[in-house]
Formats: C-alpha cells, sequence, structure tokens
C-alpha cells in the first residue's frame, strides 16, 4: 500500500526533469571546484620547486601546504558573504557567481610566472589566487548543497544529493588524470617548466559549461514558495535580524554541523589532498605511483559514492554516518601500517581502506547538512558553519598531518588525526536526529514526481510507484522539530 501524506501536511510537487538538471549543474559547478583541488595536490612537490625553490624538500612542501591551507581560511568570509546573500536573492544567482570566480581565479594560477622569473612576487601571487578560489569556494558547497535538497524528493534526498559528491570526486579525479597522464608524457622537468600550468587554464572551459548550466536553471521550488525568509519585501526593503537568526538562532544546530564537516574532511582531504604526497615524499614510492595508487582509490569511490547515497534513504543517515566514524577509529592505523610496507599492493589496499572510510561521510552528509537548518536561513547557516569547520579542521589537515611527521618522526602519525575525527563523528551522530525520509525544516513534503505524460526515459532517481513521504521505519528515526 502507498504511504499519503499526513492530514493538513504541505505538499510541493516538482518536475523531474528539473530535478535532474539541478543535480546536474550542481554536480558540475563542485566538480570544477574540487578538479582545482586534484591539480593543486598531485602538483603539490612540482608547485613546490616552482614557486619556492630556494627551500629544502621539506620545508617546500610544507610551504607549498601553507599555501593550500590559507585559501580555507578566507572560505569562512566567502560562507558569510554567499550565504546570507543567498537566503536573500536566491540560490541560483550566487551559485552562478561563485561558478565565475572560481574557473577564472584557477586560470589564473596557470598564468604566475615562477619564482625564478619575478621572485617573491610569484608565491604572493600564488597566495591571491587561492584565497579568491578560498572565498568563491565559502559560497559554493553550501548553496550546491542546498540547491539539491530543495529540488530533491524526501524520500531521495540522500541518492540525489550523493550525486555532488559524484561530481566532486569526478573533478578531483580529472585534475588527477590530467597531471597524471602528463607527468608520464612530459616527464617531471617539463613539467616542472611549463606543463603544470597546463592543468589550471583548462579550468576556464569547465568553469564556463557549468556556468551555462546553472544560469539555465530556475530557482528551488523551496526558496520560491517561501514567505517567511530574508528576501526583499513587496514594497523592496530589506527584512531584519537575518544575520541573529541565522547565527545566535541556529547556533546548536550549527555546533552538530561544524562536527559532522570535521570528521568528513579530515577523512577527505587527507586522502584527497595528502597521500599522492605523503606517499612520495614520505614512503619513498615514484611520483607516477604514488598518484595512480590514489587515483585508483578515487576511482572506488566513483563507482560506490552514489550507491551509499541511496543506503542512506534505506538505513537512514545515522547508521551510516556512524559507520564510517567507527571505521575512522578502528582502520586508520591499519591502513597506515598497509601504505608503510612497501608493496605496491598493499599500499593500494592501504589506500582503498581510507577510502571505503571517506565515501560512507560522502555518500550521507550531502543530504544530511541540509536537514541541520530552516528554509529562510538553510543556504547562511550551512555555509557559515561548514566553511568555518572546514577552515578549521579541513583544509589545515594536509599542514598538520605533514608537520606532525616532521616533527615526531613517526609515519602514523597522520592516523591519529584520522581516528581523533572519528570520535568527534560518533559523538556528533549521537546528538543528531535522523532525517531520511523527512521533509526538510521549513519546507513542505516533496513526493517523488510521477513521469510526465509523453516523456520517456529513466527518472534521475529509483522509484516505486505510489512513493511519498517517508518510507524509512527504525528505532532509529526521529522527526526533526518543525521550522519556528
Amino acid at each position: 500500500m502507498s504511504e499519503q501524506p499526513r492530514q493538513g501536511q504541505p505538499t510541493l510537487k516538482t518536475d523531474h526533469k528539473a530535478t535532474r538538471k539541478a543535480v546536474t549543474a550542481a554536480a558540475i559547478g563542485n566538480a570544477t571546484e574540487w578538479y582545482d583541488f586534484g591539480v593543486y595536490s598531485y602538483l603539490a612537490v612540482t608547485i613546490g620547486l616552482v614557486f619556492y625553490p630556494a627551500q629544502s624538500s621539506g620545508v617546500q612542501l610544507i610551504a607549498t601546504f601553507t599555501t593550500f591551507a590559507a585559501a580555507f581560511l578566507v572560505r569562512p568570509l566567502g560562507g558569510m558573504f554567499f550565504g546570507p546573500l543567498g537566503d536573500r536573492v536566491g540560490r541560483k544567482h550566487v551559485l552562478a557567481f561563485t561558478m565565475l570566480l572560481m574557473a577564472v581565479s584557477t586560470f589564473a594560477i596557470g598564468l604566475i610566472p615562477s619564482a625564478a622569473t619575478i621572485g617573491i612576487a610569484a608565491p604572493i601571487l600564488l597566495l591571491v589566487a587561492r584565497m579568491l578560489q578560498g572565498f568563491s569556494t565559502g559560497g559554493e558547497y553550501g548553496g550546491a548543497t542546498t540547491f539539491i535538497a530543495e529540488y530533491a524528493p524526501d524520500r531521495r534526498r540522500g541518492f540525489l544529493a550523493s550525486w555532488l559528491e559524484f561530481g566532486t570526486v569526478s573533478g578531483y579525479v580529472g585534475g588527477a588524470a590530467i597531471v597524471t597522464v602528463m607527468t608520464l608524457l612530459l616527464g617531471s622537468d617539463t613539467m616542472q617548466d611549463w606543463g603544470w600550468r597546463i592543468p589550471f587554464l583548462l579550468a576556464l572551459p569547465l568553469g564556463a559549461v557549468g556556468l551555462y548550466l546553472r544560469l539555465k536553471l530556475d530557482d528551488t521550488p523551496v526558496f520560491n514558495q517561501n514567505t517567511d525568509g530574508f528576501a526583499k519585501d513587496s514594497r523592496g526593503e530589506r527584512r531584519k535580524g537575518q544575520l541573529r537568526e541565522t547565527v545566535v538562532g541556529q547556533w546548536r544546530a550549527m555546533v552538530l554541523c561544524i562536527g559532522l564537516v570535521l570528521v568528513f574532511n579530515v577523512n577527505n582531504y587527507m586522502v584527497t589532498a595528502y597521500l599522492p604526497t605523503y606517499l612520495e615524499a614520505e614512503l619513498g614510492y615514484s611520483t607516477t605511483l604514488a598518484l595512480v595508487v590514489t587515483l585508483g582509490a578515487m576511482a572506488f569511490m566513483l563507482a560506490t559514492v552514489t550507491l551509499f547515497g541511496f543506503m542512506s534513504d534505506r538505513v537512514g543517515r545515522r547508521p551510516i554516518l556512524l559507520s564510517g566514524s567507527v571505521f575512522a577509529i578502528v582502520l586508520s592505523l591499519p591502513a597506515f601500517w598497509m601504505l608503510q610496507q612497501g608493496s605496491v599492493w598493499t599500499a593500494a589496499l592501504g589506500v582503498v581502506v581510507l577510502a571505503i572510510t571517506l565515501v560512507h561521510f560522502s555518500g550521507a552528509a550531502p543530504a544530511a547538512l541540509p536537514a541541520f537548518f530552516p528554509t529562510k536561513v538553510r543556504y547562511g547557516a550551512l555555509a557559515i558553519s561548514f566553511n568555518v569547520s572546514v577552515a578549521l579542521f579541513g583544509g589545515t589537515t594536509p599542514l598538520i598531518a605533514e608537520s606532525l611527521v616532521q616533527s615526531t618522526g613517526n609515519l602514523y602519525s597522520p592516523a591519529w588525526l584520522v581516528m581523533a575525527a572519528g570520535v568527534v563523528g560518533v559523538l556528533v551522530v549521537w546528538r543528531m536526529q535522523e532525517s531520511a525520509g523527512q521533509p526538510l525544516p521549513g519546507a513542505p513534503a516533496i513526493p517523488v514526481p510521477e513521469r510526465e505524460p509523453g516523456t520517456s526515459g529513466k527518472l534521475p532517481y529509483p522509484r516505486k510507484s505510489g512513493d511519498f513521504g517517508s518510507g524509512i521505519r527504525g528505532s532509529n528515526v526521529r522527526r526533526l522539530p518543525s521550522d519556528s
């Protein structure tokens, strides 16, 4: 028997074509962001040689990762600027602008002369470009997750939101693959000379595609029907109290969000940003082998991330996030032990073990995060809390991991970082409420739409006949509080 919405519960119908376009546009935008991370991480050693040539190899890596981390320090500023703006003027226009700024700043890195040509100005220009990237990214992920969540049917939000991380991994794999192929074809010397610029220059056409797709979309139906938000009123005047409602009114939810993003991103940046350098600089693997091993783990994630999103719709977000947190605590030391055995196969297995841990968060977190906040402040509260957490605990992960290795001489020290994050993840999941199958706070129920007459092809998500409302059952599921 099909389920029906509770009596008096408002509902909102969506179009499956519009939903598919929304998911595609958001995922491609996120792919552009992570394309840069893949390129920068895989070129960390080369960037150190180009921009910090006078330093020792260890200092070069720390300087490179410091520049990497600096971009994250301005992300909260981007979140505070773009997030509340998205709650006032709409998600679509803000996401289009962040897409443009990200592509242009990434492209600009490819144009910066080396330190051998312009001296100290080279690393300064690199830092400026990275900070522009960080500022734009401050409005990207929170907006993209909000955008997909507000289009997605309640019972398919986990599956659809996981495509955002599919875009993340695709962008990373694309950037890493380009660097790997170019390194094989050109060699390390040519890459250091001029080849490193090409991957950064390719960001501009990729960004142009994402910008076009985003400009073609309508804003989310949840935002358009919301009458209690901070958009300008009928007289064109801005409503008051947005910052207070966004930060002070949501501080408990923001603390949980910061904690969940912490465990997600420590795992994320350990695998995607630090492992290629760890394998090469600390364990002595060749550059190509370090790149290929990490790329293989990313390919594994690419194949499984939407499965974990689908599972979070079936069993709930909390069980998936809890298992990922426990894996981080239990499997980190064995994974780093495998990395250090000197065999290609054990190294590959160790990276895959870390990727298995990470994919739990990649699959379930994009749907869990927007459900912490009500519609009228969702973009702003999510963008601020997400980027505060990423700035403090995500972007600094490669820097902290490398500094721990350099200061202690212990090659297991990065595992301690992942284990500590796992403990935080367990505490957050214990305190958070289940949101799978439920309407977003402050939003009407969104059923899985019927196929329009005369259309064909697959729906952008699995669908049961009569699928409507919450289908998750079990003691782990609790209702979220309604929007006040």
